[in-house]
């Protein structure tokens, strides 16, 4: 029998043999071949767990030597009686889309064609479940022809190589697994496509650390029933998944929205993954800052019970930063717009921006956490100071924990995270973890990782609001005012001075020591005096 970690390995041995197809047909490492393996994988997953489903549902056709055979012999009316009992995360399936159907007629002079026209009419079958909207009101289908990013003589032998590699393989016996499985699963299968190397918006792939620490402080509590969760920076999902596996996957929705068309389909393929189908509905690609799409039946902006966030710290938004500046958005940018530059635009501090539209999306009891650049808990002027003095005076504040450098492998940035909540009472939580973590070489970077206990420790400690001797303290609304809104832990930390026993000798000795340094150094400056005197009566002008 298969282990479990058998099966991970097989399933990766699978992703890499696609991988390995693209390469030999001129796309690997190329932009199209994240879509082609995304697809491809997709394509299997949802055709075995149509598979599985409908034999679960009809006995029948488990005990059948070839179910598709059995399945095909049904009436069309026994067909849709069966495919209308199938769960709402299962797409439905005609017997031409299988795999093995397409398998079976694999010498047709046009199977790149037949192979393409398959995954477009799954898309269509199932646009309603399935597809990602726009800020627009568009759709945007579940699959797109792939073979047609390969050269037009190369089509044909590109599908047959596909579908040989699909069709020996089955998902069928690990439906039943849950997230950690698929969570591996999908790391490994974006790790080349969604990298912390930057890009627009939220194409930043955050470190499993820091998801897990976010979700276990903002979950905290047992039988959390139909909340709302969302992150209007949602990349490829990490957080979202992170959160709603924490909170119990059908016990919450999911909601979010992304300006990268190539992130909302890592998301909708993760959230397929994790059994979040129910909320596809609710994936949008879009600009979150200028068009914030979810609202409410009064046509306000949605309020969210969790939110999670890692937004870009830095973006060029000069084209629409005018159009932000707006009467409807006074209240929704509280502490301001970040100016045009007139050098380095690109530098602009959205995450400024981001803050505070989660800030206003918060329900009266909702909680929140965001990564910010470590700059942001200190900065004394500007737009960051007064979004801190907002948290502090709005008692939403919880905590803040300071991560170690390099958590995120190619960007020397420090970062933070903020814990929001609006139900905290007078006491924040202020951790410094910078010095945790074990350096390591990822590529030509340098990554720091924290262990699984470092992770703990720091999770334990917020949550128990524990103070730690050089670690983490536990101030009030008002010592955060009296410390100029500063969030840095290390600005709280008692100064200790340790006091030694020593003999009159030791401290004559030690004094003598004090007191010649001194005088080697005062000697050392006097000569320093007089030369730069001499260097300025040389100079003349010419």
């Amino acid at each position: 029998m298969t282990t479990t970690v058998q099966f991970q390995t097989q399933v990766k041995n699978l992703i890499d043999s696609l991988k390995g197809i693209c390469s030999n047909y001129g796309l690997g490492n190329s932009g199209d071949e994240y879509i082609i393996i995304t697809q491809t994988f997709l394509y299997k997953f949802l055709n075995d767990k149509f598979a599985y489903e409908v034999k679960q549902l009809n006995p029948e056709l488990a005990k059948a030597d070839n179910w598709q055979k059995a399945i095909e012999q049904l009436s069309e009316e026994e067909y849709e009686m069966l495919t209308l009992q199938l769960s709402a995360d299962t797409a439905v399936l005609k017997p031409h889309h299988f795999i093995s159907h397409l398998f079976g007629i694999q010498n047709k002079s046009d199977f790149a064609l037949t192979f393409d026209d398959t995954l477009m009419d799954i898309a269509i079958q199932n646009n309603d479940i399935f597809s990602v909207v726009t800020t627009s009101g568009s759709k945007e289908p579940l699959f797109e022809r792939i073979s047609e990013k390969i050269d037009e003589g190369d089509r044909n032998a590109f599908a047959k190589a596909v579908i040989n590699q699909l069709v020996d393989f089955s998902f069928e016996h690990i439906f039943n697994e849950k997230y950690d499985f698929y969570a591996t699963i999908f790391e490994y299968l974006i790790k080349d496509y969604n990298n912390d190397s930057g890009g627009t918006y939220a194409e930043y792939y955050t470190p499993h650390a820091v998801a897990k620490i976010m979700a276990s402080i903002l979950v905290t509590e047992d039988n959390i029933q139909d909340v709302t969760c969302y992150d209007p920076s949602a990349g490829s999902g990490t957080l979202l998944m992170n959160l709603a596996h924490a909170i119990g996957e059908d016990k919450c929705t999911i909601y979010s929205q992304d300006v990268s068309k190539k992130s909302s389909k890592l998301l909708r393929l993760n959230l397929i993954l994790n059994n979040l189908v129910h909320s596809l509905q609710n994936v949008v690609r879009g600009n979150t800052i200028l068009a914030p799409y979810h609202k409410d039946e009064n046509g306000q902006l949605q309020k969210f019970d969790y939110i999670v966030s890692n937004p870009p710290f830095k973006l060029d938004f000069s084209e629409y930063r005018d159009d932000l500046d707006s009467k409807e958005n006074n209240e929704r940018f509280f502490a301001g717009i970040p100016n045009i530059p007139k050098k380095k635009k690109e530098s602009m501090a959205i995450y400024s921006l981001f803050l505070q539209h989660i800030m206003f999306s918060l329900t009266k009891t909702g909680k929140a956490a965001i990564v910010v650049p470590t700059g942001f808990i200190t900065a004394q002027s500007g737009i960051d100071k007064k979004i801190r003095q907002q948290m502090v005076k709005s008692k939403m504040l919880a905590g803040v924990v300071s991560m170690p450098s390099n958590i995120f492998a190619t960007t020397g940035t420090s970062v933070s995270i903020i814990f929001l909540d609006r139900n905290n009472t007078d006491e924040v939580v202020l951790i410094d973890a910078s010095n945790l973590g074990t350096k390591i070489k990822e590529g030509k970077n340098q990554k720091t990782v924290l262990s699984s206990d470092e992770e703990q420790f720091i999770i334990n400690t917020f949550n128990a609001k524990k103070p730690e001797d050089d670690f983490s303290v536990v101030v009030k609304y008002n010592e955060i005012k009296e410390k100029n809104y500063s969030l840095s832990a290390g600005q709280y930390f008692d100064i200790k001075i340790e006091y030694l026993d020593i003999t009159q000798e030791e401290f004559e000795k030690t004094f003598e020591e004090f007191e010649s340094n001194i005088n080697a150094l005062l000697k050392e400056s006097e000569s320093l005096g007089k030369q730069i005197q001499l260097n300025l009566k040389g100079l003349n002008y010419e």
